[in-house]
């Protein structure tokens, strides 16, 4: 399995978990019976660390959000697209911010609606450019 397929398993596990508090082990297990799901360690390595950093990625989403809004008011999809590629940004040093915004913008375009792609590449650019200048 690809890295963009892992990818595309984290964002269908932490989606599904915005539905219900499942701990992390019955979500994959549900996933495993109910489609098959065969994702691996580097889809598993994201969604949990994405469910599992969830008040942080949040707060670091709403932050870039246009004032005013909530980060509850945002679809699930895009929603648990922005959490995974944050998480990528926040806690994978060996995935360039640039790899995870494009693979982020690219699952917005297959299961998001038609703005989301555009919507998830600048609250991601954000984040970025915000870490960067922390970092620099």
């Amino acid at each position: 399995m690809t890295r963009s397929e892992s990818r595309e398993q984290a964002f269908i596990l932490v989606f599904e978990r915005s539905f219900h508090e499942t701990p992390f082990p019955e979500l994959l297990e549900n996933a495993r019976l109910a489609r098959e799901y065969t994702g691996g360690d580097f889809a598993e390595e994201l969604a949990e660390g994405t469910l599992s950093h969830l008040p942080e990625l949040d707060t670091a989403i709403s932050s870039h959000l246009t004032p005013g809004w909530k980060i509850g008011r945002l679809g699930r999809v895009a929603r648990s697209i922005l959490r995974v590629a944050v998480f990528e940004m926040f806690f994978r040093e060996d995935i360039p911010d640039s790899v995870s915004i494009n693979e982020a913008v690219e699952l917005a375009k297959k299961y998001g609606g038609d703005d989301d792609s555009a919507f998830v590449n600048g609250v991601l650019g954000g984040i970025a450019r915000a870490q960067s200048t922390v970092e620099g």
